[in-house]
């Protein structure tokens, strides 16, 4: 294949998808679309990465820069932040929910700061390198500030003088209480999502909804887990009323007489509840996998 082959994104009716080039979405993104069943090598100097065994080509791009790829039709398609896609104001449509780089934009003053929650933020200078979200979350709530805007070290604004409070992305909240910081509030919940334009995109729709469909199955498979386990017959009530499941577990004959085979996929975070329960119900032999994909 030939390097021309790549000259234009999007090009021969393949579909064009940004993913993000850096920061601590981009290998949760390449694992997820691996994970979904594309085939692609990446390399430091690619920005368009074919993949082998789809229509589907993958163009690294800034984070911030791919809300407004997708309005415009740069790209048919696009993975990054929810909260960047609010903060960019781009009129695009959000596909699909992934699941990683869960986050939430939230506000922070000194530990020794009066204020206690957002509506005590009135009339304070806030510094922050997200201010359209900030301001759009605020005067929702009805609280006027004067926003600081700072690319860099936030929360290190109150400590300089340059701002009473922040509002910055937090996914453990660690860094805040480092820089002796206290959160008071939250303003907006963010996480990985898939985008596409609002309008149509023509033959290519398909495309799109196909993607979404694998990624998707992906999410949901990593929140369950596969339950099989062996069990006297007259113990199937028992073990049915402690087994959550997507819907009525899978039953089966064994070849000793009496003897039953019941599967089910559950929950991932109920594991650690389950296992004790079901085997006092009666179940034996019980295994806990991992699944692959699911399609509802």
């Amino acid at each position: 294949m030939t390097p021309s082959r790549f000259a234009r994104a999007g090009e021969d009716g393949r579909l064009t998808v940004a993913v993000p080039s850096k920061g601590r979405m981009l290998q949760p993104t390449l694992d997820l679309c691996a994970a979904a069943g594309l085939s692609f090598e990446t390399t430091d100097r690619a920005l368009l990465v074919p993949c082998l065994n789809a229509p589907v080509d993958l163009l690294l791009v800034r984070p911030h820069d791919i809300p407004e790829y997708v309005q415009d039709g740069v790209v048919d398609a696009g993975i990054t932040g929810a909260n960047l896609v609010f903060e960019s104001e781009a009129d695009v449509l959000t596909v699909a929910e992934l699941g990683f780089a869960r986050c939430t934009l939230e506000a922070a003053v000194p530990v020794d700061a009066e204020q206690k929650a957002l509506a005590d933020l009135e009339g304070l200078r806030v510094a922050t390198a997200y201010p359209t979200s900030t301001r759009a979350c605020l005067e929702r709530l009805g609280v006027s500030v004067e926003l600081v805007t700072i690319s860099g070290a936030v929360e290190a604004a109150p400590r300089l003088g340059l701002a009473d409070a922040i509002v910055d992305l937090v996914s453990t909240g660690s860094t805040a209480s480092v820089n002796g910081l206290r959160r008071i509030g939250q303003l907006l919940e963010s996480q990985a999502v898939l985008l596409r334009a609002l309008r149509s995109v023509g033959e290519k729709d398909e495309l799109v909804e196909r993607l979404a469909l694998m990624l998707e199955a992906v999410v949901a498979a990593r929140r369950r887990r596969y339950v099989m386990m062996n069990a006297p017959a007259s113990a199937l009530d028992e073990i049915r009323a402690v087994l959550p499941s997507m819907g009525a577990p899978s039953v089966l004959e064994l070849a000793e007489p009496g003897q039953i085979a019941i599967h089910a996929a559950i929950e991932a975070d109920r594991v650690w509840d389950l296992l004790g329960p079901l085997k006092a119900a009666g179940a034996t032999s019980i295994l806990v996998m991992p699944v692959e994909r699911l399609v509802p």
